[in-house]
Parts: C-alpha cells; sequence; structure tokens
C-alpha cells in the first residue's frame, strides 16, 4: 500500500482507550442490544453472535458459520464474516459506555470459513480521538488461538440516540422507544446499527 492512508491509523495525539468503571466484568455475556438486531438478536438467519467482556477495553465472541450464511458452496459469504467483525467491534461500545456507529471497516479475509465452523472473534479499541473510536479485531476457526480467517480495522463515530431516532424507521423505532422494559429502550440504541 506504500504510503496510502485509509483513515484507520490514529492521529499522533490520540489517547489511550479507557474502560469504564460501569462496564461489565471480564468474561461477562453482553446479551443482545436489541432483539432484531442481525448480528446479536434473535433473527432465524441471524448470525446469533455471542459478545462476553474482555480484559482492558476488549470484547470476545463466538458464531457458527450456518447453511444460511454461504457465498461459495459450504464456504460464509464474506459478507457475513464482514458482519461478524462489525457486530463485535460495535460491541466494544458497552466497555466504553458510548453510542457509536461504524465510519469505516477495512476487512483482510486471509482463508476459506467452512460451514459448520465456530468462529471465535476478539476486538479491541486502539486509540480514542474526539468522537473517533479506532479498533481491530481478528477472527480464528475453531479456537480462540485457531487459524486466522479474517481480520479488520475500524473507525467507529460516536454519535447521540437522535442519530437513530431521526435515521430508523419510525415502527421500530416507535416500537423501541414505547417497550415497558426501560432497560431494554436504553439497550436498543446503545450498539451500532
Amino acid at each position: 500500500m506504500s504510503g496510502r492512508t485509509t483513515g484507520l491509523t490514529p492521529p499522533e495525539d490520540a489517547k489511550e482507550p479507557v474502560r469504564h468503571p460501569d462496564a461489565p466484568a471480564p468474561g461477562e455475556p453482553l446479551g443482545a442490544h436489541y432483539d432484531q438486531c442481525f448480528g446479536c438478536g434473535h433473527q432465524p438467519g441471524g448470525l446469533g453472535l455471542i459478545a462476553r467482556a474482555g480484559e482492558d477495553v476488549s470484547v470476545t465472541a463466538e458464531f457458527t458459520v450456518r447453511s444460511g450464511h454461504q457465498g461459495a458452496p459450504g464456504l460464509a459469504h464474506g459478507g457475513v464474516l464482514a458482519a461478524a467483525l462489525d457486530e463485535t467491534l460495535g460491541s466494544l461500545n458497552w466497555l466504553q459506555r458510548t453510542i457509536t456507529v461504524t465510519g469505516r471497516l477495512e476487512t483482510d479475509f486471509v482463508r476459506p470459513v467452512p460451514v459448520g465452523t465456530e468462529l471465535h472473534l476478539e476486538a479491541r479499541v486502539t486509540a480514542v480521538h474526539g468522537r473517533k473510536v479506532y479498533c481491530s479485531a481478528t477472527g480464528r476457526i475453531g479456537a480462540p488461538d485457531g487459524p486466522v480467517a479474517v481480520r479488520a480495522q475500524a473507525l467507529f463515530i460516536e454519535v447521540r440516540v437522535d442519530h437513530f431516532i431521526e435515521n430508523g424507521r419510525a415502527e421500530e423505532i416507535d416500537a423501541a422507544l414505547t417497550d415497558p422494559d426501560q432497560v431494554k429502550v436504553a439497550r436498543a440504541f446503545e450498539v451500532n446499527p
């Protein structure tokens, strides 16, 4: 890439990430932020990704590549793998107690991922600069120390809840905001769309 900049390199004056004092403890499952989310929710064709708080400002996650996730015969679709990376990276919000959306996601596909594979993902925040959150993720086949299948560098942008209210489809926004379970209301808007 000879000197090409992608906007994924933090500036020199970026700060180290800080884990919020109220962040879930390492190992604690994060749960679905919204039951209709393709990544972590309860969608029949979704990923069913399960994320857990990690050490420092990191998370781990797993999902199993199912038949409906195919691109080529017997192999995971690259877009599904990118979605799994994006969902894992978005889960970092829980540790900083911020609301962010994906600004840029650059993915490297290192090796094919067969249907039936359990993909183990790890993501971490590497730097923060104003509203910009720089992070990276890796997906490994079969185990947390298995062969690397996918990697990503990402830039997330901190937003206010108004971002979702002003841009989401009215029916879903109204349903989420009028849910009597106020914890679910707060969580629905905490992770990237």
